[in-house]
């Protein structure tokens, strides 16, 4: 798909999506969970269908009821087949760990960017679980064998928290005793955060010293019922935000001001920026009033924010600095040099110095034609700096966004932006 657009001006309403990543987990723990898991609000990009398709899979009955996902599980993972992650890093890095939990064998594998991420964690970790494990050299597929029986390991944090939070996830469910993992060099704790949160939310016992040592405590499994509201995703609502920064101005309800979600972060760097803010009853409000101010931020735990914090350091006066450039190499595409080469034809000056993304704001965004090398964000953030170009901006695999926002686009329209797609 392409799409093309024109520089427009926005204004208007939009409630955000669902969580990716709160709905993911959600659809991982109901599989978990000895009863049934009424999941509200439930999300529908390519990530979370690929989790729902991976639950029922593993042995649990999924069904819609009035716009809620039922998901009924007897807690016992099963499998079905081969087990397709589709793109999802995070399905692919959580389920392993609870396929695992399995007797059988089971043969994990994706598509796209998904074959060439590396899958080594799994290869040396699984071992230590009385796990078998069997890669391509390092990539998908992937089969494993069980079952997973917790123990005191140490692991490395340092390249996804997602190897971690399948780990929780699994020792959860099968620890009949104290066990520990000790983590060295953790990335991305607010990710964990949010997996603790809903561990607990699903009647687990886990606790952590300082995201050095985490605890994991045997529960007696006992049926029950859960219901689950899925909040609103700000790694999506990045995005809608910036463009009200630097292009009018737009109201975004459904966000937790106090979620635990690492992108939550965006709103520091607008304030910080000089973007005009406005909280109300829910409501987050963004304009362009301000001549916007360059900024530095760490996005190492965050890193998915680097894309909408490009656009918005190009509209900004003077010389921003991104820091965690690192963090960047493994998604959907090799994200900052993917950032370097589509903003650099839209002549935007950035470059990397040490971990770091500077970038020179610039009154001239220019038209061009770019690929998406498909990466949701990718797209996303090139559509929305398209919103201040001097003329067209054609993105070429534009539903690259159906990864984790497929509304992204229409959502766009209804906020006046000029957008076709063909």
């Amino acid at each position: 798909m392409i799409a093309t657009i024109q520089p427009s001006a926005i204004n208007g309403n939009i409630q955000a999506p669902a969580s990716k990543s709160a709905m993911q987990r959600a659809c991982a723990l109901a599989l978990l969970n000895n009863g049934e898991t009424i999941i509200k609000n439930p999300g529908n990009s390519n990530d979370d269908l690929a989790a729902i398709n991976i639950v029922k899979q593993l042995g649990a009955a999924v069904y819609e009821d009035h716009g809620d996902l039922i998901i009924k599980s007897n807690g016992l993972v099963r499998s079905k087949g081969p087990i397709d992650c589709g793109e999802s890093g995070l399905s692919l890095r959580m389920f392993a760990a609870i396929a695992a939990l399995d007797v059988s064998t089971v043969l994990l594998n994706g598509s796209g960017s998904l074959l060439k991420r590396p899958m080594h964690f799994i290869d040396e970790i699984f071992t230590l679980l009385n796990v078998n494990t069997k890669s391509n050299n390092g990539f998908l597929p992937i089969s494993i064998t069980g079952p997973l029986v917790p123990a005191n390991i140490s692991i490395d944090g340092s390249s996804s928290s997602q190897y971690l939070t399948g780990l929780l996830f699994a020792f959860a469910n099968a620890a009949k005793e104290l066990v520990s993992i000790n983590v060295m060099d953790l990335k991305s704790k607010p990710y964990i955060d949010l997996s603790m949160q809903m561990l607990t939310l699903f009647g687990y016992n886990v606790s952590h010293d300082l995201y050095t040592d985490f605890y994991i405590r045997p529960i007696d499994k006992k049926e029950k019922n859960i219901s689950y509201y899925t909040e609103a995703d700000w790694s999506s609502a990045s995005f809608i935000l910036v463009a009200g920064a630097i292009a009018g101005t737009i109201h975004v309800s459904g966000l937790d001001i106090h979620s635990v979600q690492a992108d939550r972060m965006i709103l520091q760097v607008l304030e910080r920026c000089n973007a005009d803010i406005k909280i109300d009853k829910g409501t987050i409000s963004v304009s362009n009033k301000n001549k916007l101010d360059a900024f530095e931020f760490d996005a190492t735990d965050c890193p998915d924010l680097f894309p909408p914090l490009v656009v918005l350091a190009a509209c900004c006066n003077g010389t921003s600095i991104i820091k965690g450039v690192s963090r960047l190499a493994s998604k959907e595409s090799n994200r900052a040099e993917t950032l370097v080469e589509v903003f650099s034809k839209m002549g935007v000056e950035l470059f990397f110095r040490n971990d770091e993304m500077i970038i020179t704001g610039t009154d001239e965004i220019k038209p061009a034609i770019v690929s998406s090398h498909h990466d949701h964000r990718i797209a996303m953030a090139c559509a929305i700096a398209g919103l201040k170009a001097t003329g067209i901006i054609i993105i070429h695999d534009a539903e690259a966004v159906n990864k984790s926002y497929p509304a992204f686009y229409e959502h766009l329209k209804e906020l006046g932006a000029s957008v076709s797609l063909s």
